[in-house]
């Protein structure tokens, strides 16, 4: 367990292999941020091909982001960025002495770009006083996987609470507009966190490029100043690690909320004089962070997807623990959404869901 990232070898995407939604909609674990462009970026879950280093280390998935065109140019507001996210308790109970300059993390990954440049990254803190370490990865050739390991020192005022909240994070940028970048930044140094200085200023070469990518694969964060070999762990042990943040009751490869795979929970209609009730009880596959910012129920019906109530609320109102394992999907006289399908007394019906909590 020496890798601090969860789905560093880009295995598991839960929510399908290609989304153009800014947040993440493909790779588990793996974030994109963007804003002020002419045309939304791609990311995607992509094949390592062979032939390639990183092929040959074990690698057969990437994250990959293909760019837009951005026919407007490079703004000083745009920006297309990456990153993953680490809980605090996990740095602070990872051994590292993060407030003594002598204890090093060590950052690797392996980065393809079809433009050949510089691309600029960061680390940030994000308990007390938010902290930043710049870096860059150096000139890369494009379509060229090139490995990239950066040691990175403690600092006296790094903060990280014992708690589920966003302790870390690792950013590499595609591009920032020059409202948030300044040419006086210091690399390879800690500094106080600033949105308008988080790195030098970046080449805008790869974003003025029609449909550029840029690839990852092969994130970890580890204690110590030495980038040790990949630690590769199953696909069974890296999806039930990025459960912990969104999960769902669809088969690993159903795409959610389509209406091709059929409701795979069941739940009964019960009902009595007064009322018809229709409940189901869920019990998530692992324990999520925390209680789920979205739980969207499904009930495909007729080639459509109808999105169900969860009890009035969201995310429903069962209890603290309850929420954090479990939830209840309670629709008084019939889910909404189920249209003209009639739910009788005591019959079964099928449904699906999907649960968020990340951070």
């Amino acid at each position: 367990n020496r890798n601090l990232v969860i789905n560093g070898a880009m295995l598991v995407a839960q929510r399908g292999t290609s989304s153009t939604i800014s947040g993440c909609g493909t790779v588990d674990r793996m974030v994109i941020n963007y804003s002020g462009t002419d045309e939304s970026p791609t990311q995607a879950q992509a094949d390592v091909a062979s032939g390639t280093t990183p092929y040959s280390l074990g690698f057969r998935k990437a994250f990959k982001v293909t760019n837009g065109n951005q026919t407007s140019g490079a703004d000083v507001g745009d920006f297309i960025n990456i990153k993953t996210l680490l809980e605090a308790q996990d740095i602070a109970s990872s051994g590292w002495n993060y407030t003594s300059a002598s204890s090093f993390i060590t950052v690797q990954f392996w980065i393809k770009s079809s433009v050949a440049q510089t691309f600029k990254g960061y680390i940030r803190t994000r308990d007390g006083t938010g902290k930043i370490y710049p870096f860059d990865t150096g000139s890369l050739s494009a379509d060229t996987w090139t490995k990239i390991t950066k040691t990175i020192p403690g600092h006296a005022d790094l903060q990280f609470d014992n708690d589920v909240e966003q302790g870390l994070q690792v950013n590499i940028a595609a591009f920032w507009g020059t409202n948030y970048t300044d040419s006086s930044v210091t690399e390879n140094a800690w500094a106080d966190y600033a949105g308008s200085t988080r790195t030098k200023d970046t080449t805008s070469t790869w974003y003025t490029t029609n449909d550029a990518t840029l690839e990852f694969t092969g994130m970890q964060l580890e204690v110590g100043s030495v980038a040790t070999d990949f630690e590769h762990r199953s696909f069974a042990d890296e999806l039930r690690r990025c459960q912990r943040y969104y999960c769902k009751s669809y088969d690993y490869s159903v795409v959610p909320g389509t209406a091709s795979d059929p409701g795979s929970m069941f739940g009964r209609n019960y009902s009595d004089a007064s009322r018809s009730q229709n409940a189901i009880d869920v019990r998530f596959p692992v324990p999520m962070r925390a209680i789920p910012t979205t739980v969207n129920g499904y009930a495909p019906h007729s080639g459509t997807i109808a999105t169900v109530s969860t009890d009035g609320s969201n995310p429903p109102s069962c209890g603290t623990e309850k929420n954090i394992t479990a939830f209840n999907m309670l629709g008084e006289n019939g889910f909404s959404g189920l249209g003209s399908q009639s739910i009788g007394s005591d019959d079964f019906f099928g449904l699906h869901f999907t649960a968020d909590a990340e951070l």
